[in-house]
Formats: structure tokens, sequence, C-alpha cells
């Protein structure tokens, strides 16, 4: 069994053979692509979400709304795996309308998931982070820079997200290594259950998601004494960026 003893961040070249990772929202879409991606890599994943991820794939059940109960998710994994290497958070909704058309509990749950999910997810992590100067992806959006109408959810989460991810850097800098992921559109699930006028046209130019995720492979394997700090990976022809 992994225990809390300091590692060095493996070269590029290298797996990131049995390191205990944790990938929030691994159920699907950007999730669900990073997990594949890291266990590909070797790493330990177990995705934390509501729903159950892939056959094979370790997961905890867990609303990451619910704050304590994600915090407890997190401790029983470093319990189960002898501690902890890396957090992934890419757990992400949307309730997209205007701000007095979006049910008020959709409203919050938006916030409470993309950035309350997040801060608990990391704060009950950081002390298994820390012990073995580890690494944090968060996932943020081109919403979280630029706002739109009827997202005031989301932009308020995402550029919740940016914020804490930034402060989260100069509070950990040389103990825990923080990377900001902003990703654009990208071709999942995540827009198939809203109005018609919320989703992106047919012949929109979106992001592989797998493409996405070798971006946090990518950030992961950087070797001891770099970094990468922020990442902002798009399609070519993206509309919301910069």
């Amino acid at each position: 069994m992994l225990r809390d003893d300091p590692r060095p961040v493996p070269a590029a070249d290298e797996e990131l053979r049995d390191l205990p990772v944790i990938v929030t929202g691994g159920a699907s879409g950007l999730g669900s692509a990073v997990a594949c991606r890291l266990r590909s890599a070797g790493a330990a994943v177990t995705v934390l979400d509501r729903r159950s991820p892939e056959p094979g794939v370790p997961a905890v059940e867990v609303d990451l709304a619910d704050g304590r109960a994600t915090e407890e998710a997190v401790r029983q994994v470093a319990a189960d795996l002898g501690g902890l290497w890396a957090v992934v958070a890419c757990a992400g909704v949307d309730a997209p309308g205007p701000l007095d058309e979006v049910p008020s509990d959709d409203w919050e749950r938006v916030v409470a998931v993309n950035l309350v999910g997040t801060a608990a997810t990391v704060r009950a992590a950081l002390p298994h982070l820390r012990a073995r100067r580890g690494r944090v992806v968060t996932v943020a959006s081109t919403l979280g820079h630029r706002s739109v109408a009827d997202a005031t959810a989301y932009c308020a989460s995402k550029f919740g997200v940016v914020g804490f991810t930034r402060a989260l850097t100069a509070e950990l800098r040389g103990e825990v290594g923080v990377t900001l992921l902003t990703p654009g559109g990208m071709r999942t699930a995540f827009f198939d259950e809203r109005d018609d006028k919320y989703k992106p046209p047919a012949d929109l130019d979106l992001c592989d998601p797998g493409q996405v995720a070798e971006a946090v492979h990518f950030a992961l394997t950087r070797p001891d004494g770099c970094e990468v700090r922020e990442m902002v990976v798009t399609p070519p022809t993206e509309t919301s960026w910069p």
C-alpha cells in the first residue's frame, strides 16, 4: 500500500505508475477522458461522481454539491490508497437561462458543484498532497474569464474557480503544484439536456475531450522544479476566447 512519503514528479516520458489520483466528475465528459488517460499512464485513479464510471474504474459515489460528503469521500480514498498524489477537479454542471427564470435550487447547485465541490475536494486532499509535494488541477472555462447572458450561475462558479485557483497557487507555492485548466467547447454530453437555444450549432468546431485530457497529463508529468500554472485549450475557432 502507498504511503504519504515525498516522491518527485515523474519525467514526461515516464508513466504515473501507482500514483494515487482523484478525478471528480469522472463518469462522463472531460472527467472520464482524464481518468482514462491517467489510468493508461499507470496512475491509481479513483473517480468521485454521482454516477458510475465505465466498468473497472474504481469510484466512490458522492454528490459533489455536498461539501462535507465530498470531503469524507476524499478521506476515504486517501485511507484506501495510503495517501494521495494528485487531484483533478473536472466535475461541472450548468443551468442556463435568465437569472429570474432559473429555479433557485438549480442555480445554487451549479455554484455548489463547480466551485464548492472543487474547494472541498482540494481541502480534504491537502494534507496528503503536501506530504508528497503533489499536484492539483482545477477546471475553469472560457466563461470563467468572460461573461455572457443567461449564464450567471456558470460564470459565477467558473470565475470563482479561477480566483480560487490563483489564490491557492499563491498559498501552496513550493508545497503543491497547482494548475488552472481553461478549456473551450468540447464534444461531450454536457449540452444534451439543454433547450435547443442553449446548444452549440451542429457545425460548431469543438475539441475532443481526449485532447484536453492530454493537456492534464502534460501538466501532471512536468519534472520536479517545473510547474504549469495555467493552460487554455480550445478549438481553433473558439468564439469565447479571448
